[in-house]
């Protein structure tokens, strides 16, 4: 085998480890109930700031502050702060009820000049919370989350150990009855919090204490300045990176539940997740000198919390890597072309098992719900591959058998252009995902962006959102905050 097969087959290998690195963050995630016995945890009830940055916020606001006062949480420790982004709508009427309603617990502020985002909305809030003494703690969270009762003081017990700094909830999807992209939405958060939040918490590294759920011991947030970071679209991030680079640590508690309403529609993901993955790019930039560097105090610049961080970030990337290996074999040796693929959608096959198995098994209650969208989760065409992966002979006798149905015949082009497709959809999954955004605006935009998304894959659809926080980080696009919709559907189910 000559250099430039080598190279190639290695680019094409190269996909395969952010799926071990994949497998191995869930293997991590099933020891984090020995790392962290939670029997052994004090109860702590300290002074409670909660701050809620609200913009035009109407629908959700008054829900989220009644619950809060609904708290299992003596109510002598706890206050909430909503800070009124120079709402247009009719959010200060609401939060003026609220404030009545609760006097002295509800603390009602307004900023005259709004639109310059939710972090420096929140510094508004954080400056006059800690203008005193008062709170022994802060808590950041969304205009429209729900707490369950039990929430905040299972968040709190950890601020009895000095060492922690900040701790975060699991936040859960939670519209109803919702649709077939919030189940994806809760799926996705199973993945992304419950599992990979307890694998990192083992690591000694969080990579984002979660935006609707941060609590600072008032130390803390000193500590780092007294405020967030106005300079990124990841202020929470951000904040989290500060915490654990000066010497205390970021928590996952698991028991703690918030219930969030996530965007229901293609469009509105796309908004959300873009801001996402751009403020991504800016911590990577921003802490270039965190990674894989270890340091006393600090795992973030440890290897494997940088592989996980990177693997992620630069999963489209690779994609179109191995993509292009595939098809550039596939011209000048069709069978290492064949070869280097049956491998690496065989490791596919075992991190698609795994990880799914894991994820519906670790909270059954959500995974009722989103069993068949886990199922799908990387798109209908890949599953098949998957399946044609481990079972190449009945798969393909029942092609060839369909094929003669219809009375066509099974060539060595027709078999050569399959293989060169499936090279191929490597990377145009996600194109295919992304056209379910383009496709619902339009007529019949109801039928056909749901179709594209399950066809190309709801994993593929958020990979094509980070390249396309690529082009808008090498163009310098603007940087601006953009609010997520919310309509008061959620609820804290049951």
């Amino acid at each position: 085998m000559n250099v430039v097969n080598i190279v190639l087959v290695a680019m094409v290998l190269s996909g395969a480890t952010v799926l071990v690195v994949g497998c191995y963050q869930f293997f991590l995630a099933g020891l984090h109930i020995w790392r962290r016995p939670y029997i052994r945890v004090s109860e702590l009830y300290p002074r409670v700031a909660v701050i809620i940055p609200a913009w035009n916020e109407a629908a959700v606001i008054g829900t989220s502050v009644d619950r809060l006062m609904q708290l299992d949480y003596p109510p002598a420790a706890l206050r909430v702060v909503v800070v009124d982004d120079a709402s247009t709508d009719a959010t200060p009427e609401v939060i003026a009820a609220k404030a009545a309603a609760y006097p002295g617990r509800v603390i009602p502020l307004r900023r005259d000049r709004g639109g310059e985002g939710k972090a420096a909305t929140l510094n508004h809030g954080l400056a006059h919370i800690l203008a005193d003494d008062w709170a022994q703690a802060i808590m950041i969270i969304d205009a429209d989350v729900i707490y369950e009762p039990t929430a905040l003081r299972r968040m709190t017990r950890h601020l009895a150990d000095p060492a922690v700094g900040s701790v975060t909830a699991y936040i859960k999807e939670g519209s109803r009855p919702g649709s077939y992209l919030t189940r994806f939405i809760g799926y996705e958060y199973i993945v992304a919090s419950a599992a990979a939040r307890r694998s990192q918490e083992v690591l000694g590294a969080i990579a984002c204490l979660a935006g609707g759920a941060q609590l600072h011991s008032r130390e803390n947030l000193e500590a780092i300045g007294g405020r967030v970071d106005t300079g990124t679209l990841a202020e929470d991030t951000v904040t989290t990176f500060q915490t654990q680079l000066g010497g205390r640590r970021a928590v996952f508690e698991p028991h703690a539940v918030v219930w969030s309403e996530e965007p229901g529609s293609i469009g509105a993901l796309w908004r959300q997740r873009l801001r996402w993955a751009r403020g991504n790019l800016q911590v990577t930039r921003r802490f270039k000198g965190v990674w894989f560097r270890p340091q006393a105090g600090s795992r973030l610049g440890g290897i494997t919390f940088g592989l996980i961080w990177f693997c992620l970030l630069l999963l489209p990337a690779l994609m179109v890597c191995a993509s292009a290996s595939l098809v550039t074999l596939f011209f000048i040796n069709r069978h290492l072309a064949y070869t280097a693929f049956h491998v690496l959608w065989l490791v596919n096959v075992v991190t698609y098992v795994f990880i799914t198995s894991f994820a519906l098994l670790i909270d059954p209650q959500m995974a009722r719900r989103t069993w068949k969208q886990a199922l799908l989760f990387p798109g209908v065409v890949n599953v098949v591959i998957l399946l044609a992966a481990i079972l190449p002979g009945p798969l393909s006798l029942l092609a060839r058998t369909l094929l003669s149905a219809v009375g066509v015949p099974v060539s060595s082009g027709l078999i050569g252009g399959v293989q060169l497709f499936t090279y191929i959809w490597v990377t145009a999954c996600m194109g295919v995902a992304y056209l379910g955004k383009v496709a619902e605006s339009r007529r019949l935009g109801w039928l056909t962006g749901p179709l594209f998304v399950y066809v190309g894959g709801y994993g593929p659809l958020l990979c094509a959102v980070t390249a396309a926080a690529y082009l808008k980080e090498l163009r310098h696009a603007e940087a601006r905050w953009e609010k997520t919709e919310k309509t008061g559907k959620v609820v804290a189910a049951t």
